[in-house]
């Protein structure tokens, strides 16, 4: 009698989420751990380095209070998660152009945009589907897989770049930012 009154674990709009989230913070896990190295590349230094991850926090800091506002006033929010993973792809393609700190910052700064574009769509949609008696759950699954995906795409960062250089890396993180859109577009409105 129990096996037939199983509950699910989540839910499929909570795993659609876990799912293309993870595609993105792993895309962007690749480059965290060798972030500086890139940077001396095309030229600069660790201050450097520490000016385009500043640029990148306080463009996203000033722009996500504008675009939380946004994501209550909208029909679809998961149509604004999609432009923000798509500034992210966008920035993470390139990346591959970069040859200066100041085409650096400008990246970061896109970059900045498309997190905080995505991260109020992505927090609404996910509280929205959220069961209501496992929240704990369901929020302890997405830091799991927030920090899972922190150690899967350093490994795989490190390796493509040791391997294959930066701008292969870079393809592959924009790759699989476009996945996580294409995945999020095919879906049946009601899904989330």
């Amino acid at each position: 009698m129990l096996l037939l009154h199983r509950k699910k674990h989540f839910n499929r709009a909570i795993k659609t989420l876990l799912l293309t989230n993870a595609l993105v913070r792993l895309s962007a896990a690749m480059l965290g751990p060798i972030y500086a190295l890139f940077v001396e590349q095309v030229g600069g230094s660790l201050l450097d380095a520490s000016l385009a991850g500043a640029t990148l926090a306080i463009v996203a800091g000033i722009t996500v209070l504008l675009t939380g506002r946004a994501v209550d006033q909208v029909k679809r929010p998961a149509y604004i998660l999609v432009v923000g993973y798509l500034f992210i792809g966008i920035s993470f393609f390139l990346y591959t152009l970069v040859d200066s700190i100041w085409q650096l910052l400008l990246v970061q700064i896109l970059i900045g945009l498309g997190e905080a574009i995505a991260s109020p769509a992505f927090d609404a949609l996910y509280s929205k589907h959220l069961d209501g008696h496992s929240e704990g759950k369901e929020w302890g699954a997405w830091e799991a897989m927030n920090y899972f995906t922190l150690a899967v795409g350093a490994l795989i960062g490190g390796f493509i770049a040791t391997n294959a250089g930066f701008s292969t890396l870079f393809l592959v993180m924009a790759t699989l930012c476009l996945l996580s859109i294409v995945y999020i577009l095919v879906l049946p409105k009601k899904m989330i």
